[in-house]
């Protein structure tokens, strides 16, 4: 029997009762040191309105190469980058912008620097924060910066938040556990598309994800492997992550 095709995902819009529909991507991109033309080429043909970035380029001319990157997909840098170690976000010209945060985590001895890009934004009548993350390697540490995470989403001052990035963690995984306890498991929510963000050969775990606060409806999420423009020479190509998009239903703030 032939399988039935995969449904698309909702393009961006705004609804008359002023909520919005948005794309959101997240994506681990090795700071760069891939195949950068492929990597433009996925995440423009995934028409984001935010892109949550991890592994962002950090060190000599980081903003120029970070912009480079923006520019080639047809967004705009909003925050983060080397000022928030690595995570950093981008967006469309649909967005709104409120304001920006670059938070740096609590350094552990002898182990990476980790921090959060974070931003609020609105896309018409909707207002949602957003927050990009790469989780530490080392799994105590790791479940310290999930309850850091959820902190700052609940201290942003907004009913509906996005975050998403690398866990370093499987679903089984307690600190991908805390998460989803508190926040919508997008994938899990409404899965569309491929499931596992590791490794792009052969792709065979799921350490990528996007949450959502309860309140936003997902759409669709999972990874793009068979959305038009997105081809599997460039997903090999781009990095050594696969990228999470999302489609979400954000209500408008209340009168």
């Amino acid at each position: 029997m032939p399988t039935s095709p995969i449904p698309a995902l909702p393009n961006s819009r705004t609804e008359p009762d002023g909520s919005a529909v948005i794309r959101v991507l997240s994506y681990n991109i090795r700071s760069m040191r891939d195949d950068t033309a492929a990597l433009a080429r996925v995440i423009a043909a995934c028409a984001p309105d935010l892109v949550l970035v991890q592994e962002a380029p950090r060190f000599f001319r980081w903003r120029k190469k970070l912009a480079r990157l923006a520019r080639a997909a047809d967004l705009v840098i909003l925050s983060g980058g080397g000022s928030a170690a690595g995570p950093a976000l981008l967006c469309s010209l649909r967005a709104t912008v409120e304001r920006t945060e670059d938070v740096l985590l609590p350094l552990t001895p002898g182990l990476h620097r980790r921090g959060f890009a974070t931003a609020v934004v609105r896309f018409g009548g909707a207002r949602l924060g957003v927050l990009s993350c790469h989780l530490s390697l080392q799994t105590d540490e790791r479940y310290d910066q999930g309850g850091m995470l959820l902190d700052r989403l609940a201290g942003m001052g907004v009913e509906h938040a996005v975050a998403g990035g690398d866990l370093n963690e499987r679903p089984g995984g307690r600190t991908f556990r805390r998460l989803a306890e508190g926040l919508q498991d997008c994938w899990t929510a409404k899965p569309w598309g491929g499931e596992n963000t590791s490794t792009p050969a052969d792709p065979h775990q799921r350490i990528d994800a996007l949450f959502a606060t309860p309140g936003i409806e997902v759409l669709g999420c999972g990874v793009p492997l068979d959305l038009p423009g997105v081809g599997p020479d460039d997903l090999r190509a781009a990095t050594d992550h696969l990228p999470v998009l999302a489609a979400l239903r954000v209500p408008p703030v209340a009168p």
